[in-house]
């Protein structure tokens, strides 16, 4: 008898498989990181290739490592790295470019020349989302204007398009498809319809045909097969609306936070969709089959995680992440020195494509440890404009903010964290919450849970921070990060790229 749900995580930097149990513990797990391709300033690559191959890897290493086998999985999730974009051949399967990662900003002239005279909010109303380099719709547009004889191939019907999730679904089923959550990161499903816009389509060039039908997240897509063969596929959710499954904030006004590659605060505002006004996100949060959609707000911010590896790769201050925290540690304070990560622009809630990255307030007195505080500490900050932005637009004032993702581990930024927004943050005991999240929807999908109640109780608290930092210093600080903020802006002339 299957006694345990499958997950894959497909990362920006690494895919993974989970083994979860009924208690929603991880069992069994696999994983592996794949390249980061940089071919020219401000552009980022993956081979979807490698990552397929490394799919099929870290499942039956995880299944392995367990002693398990796929008979004894009732079903499998999958969570993904969202807005990347990728093409292939709907014949061989057969990748047609490298897919263009959500960080990747090779789009801003064309985003610009999309938005003609209403500018970066012309469809915004339809699909909650500016017209900004982040969505996978101008990243489509792009490939056809750019891959030799591919729009041509589209039109004739011999090209499928997808996010990383409908790459994985293709793979392990054959099924053209994606979920209403990562549909609605394509700047081309109306949040309304839950259905690709015509209008959108037509400005955009894209034939409705390379598109991938959208289903509901949490409901039965097709049965796998090769590594996986006879699994249910049954649960799909973008990475982030996988973490709040996986914190089980799927009710109306919870929120959380996760720290990875980037950060993203959602906040769940059930059957409503909430436009924003203040620079945020409305997104789809999840759907139930034969249920309505909840919807959510949410600040991306692009550079959070991405900003120690750069610490580690780029610069080499440290030889392994971990290290980062005693680094910073060894100073007493940022020594009034702010770092901007805005290597791909900034997002929520500016919306700045044309900034990038900057180290501010430097003196003759700063060193490697104040250099590896400013890193932590522009996660914090980012994610105070984010709460700020989140509370404006929905009128709630949180009295608490969940957490997870790799970051959650330092206690350093999380103290931080607690300290500039001046209100507790809370750490899970199971901290890997967006590949639970995707077990969960398999799970509920068929009957391994019975309700979202059932994943209530599987959440404990860990760790929670208290803020200690007086008001008075807490608003110093964000003062000085909003002045850096400000240098970041303008650094790319209009039309480059």
């Amino acid at each position: 008898m299957s006694q345990y749900v499958g997950a894959i995580d497909q990362g920006t930097t690494s895919t993974r498989f989970a083994i979860v149990d009924q208690s929603g513990r991880i069992v069994g797990m696999n994983q592996r990181e794949h390249r980061q391709i940089y071919p020219q300033p401000g552009w980022v690559e993956h081979d979807a290739a490698e990552i397929w191959s490394n799919t099929e890897a870290v499942i039956t290493g995880a299944l392995a490592a367990a002693d398990l086998s796929a008979s004894d999985l009732v079903a499998v999730g999958i969570t993904n790295q969202r807005e990347t974009t990728m093409v292939w051949d709907s014949e061989t399967g057969e990748p047609l470019a490298p897919a263009i990662v959500w960080q990747d900003t090779r789009t801003d002239t064309l985003c610009r020349q999309l938005g003609g005279d209403e500018g970066p909010d012309r469809f915004r109303w339809t699909t909650g989302l500016p017209l900004a380099t982040y969505f996978s719709g101008p990243k489509l547009r792009w490939l056809f204007d750019n891959v030799d004889g591919l729009a041509d191939r589209a039109a004739s019907g011999g090209v499928h398009f997808g996010t990383m999730d409908a790459w994985i679904i293709y793979k392990l089923t054959g099924r053209h498809a994606t979920d209403v959550t990562n549909a609605s990161r394509t700047l081309l499903m109306s949040l309304e319809t839950l259905d690709w816009d015509d209008e959108i389509l037509e400005v955009f060039g894209i034939p409705r045909s390379v598109l991938p039908e959208i289903v509901p997240s949490v409901g039965l897509v097709d049965r796998c097969r090769g590594v996986l063969d006879g699994v249910p596929l049954a649960g799909i959710l973008g990475d982030q609306q996988a973490a709040m499954f996986g914190q089980a904030a799927i009710a109306k006004g919870e929120a959380k936070n996760t720290y990875g590659t980037g950060c993203f605060m959602l906040q769940n505002t059930g059957t409503s969709i909430v436009r924003s006004e203040h620079g945020l996100l409305t997104t789809v949060a999840y759907q139930v089959q034969t249920g309505k959609p909840r919807y959510a707000l949410e600040g991306s911010v692009a550079i959070a995680g991405a900003g120690v590896q750069w610490l580690r790769d780029n610069l080499e201050l440290i030889e392994s992440a971990p290290e980062v925290e005693d680094l910073a540690r060894s100073v007493e304070d940022n020594g009034d020195v702010y770092f901007v990560p805005a290597f791909s622009g900034l997002f929520a809630p500016y919306w700045r494509s044309d900034a990038r990255g900057v180290f501010a307030g430097l003196t003759r007195f700063a060193n490697r440890g104040h250099i590896a505080r400013a890193v932590l500490e522009s996660t914090a900050y980012q994610s105070r404009d984010v709460l700020e932005a989140i509370e404006a637009d929905s009128g709630v004032a949180l009295n608490e903010l969940k957490v997870d993702g790799g970051m959650v581990g330092n206690e350093l930024l999380m103290q931080f964290q607690a300290d500039i927004l001046g209100v507790p943050v809370v750490v899970p005991e199971v901290t890997e919450t967006t590949v639970v999240g995707a077990a969960y929807a398999a799970g509920l999908a068929t009957g391994y849970w019975s309700d979202p109640d059932d994943l209530r109780s599987h959440w404990s608290e860990a760790r929670r921070y208290e803020p200690a930092m007086d008001d008075a210093t807490r608003q110093a600080y964000y003062a000085s990060w909003k002045k850096a903020v400000e240098k970041s802006m303008s650094w790319v002339e209009a039309g480059s790229e």
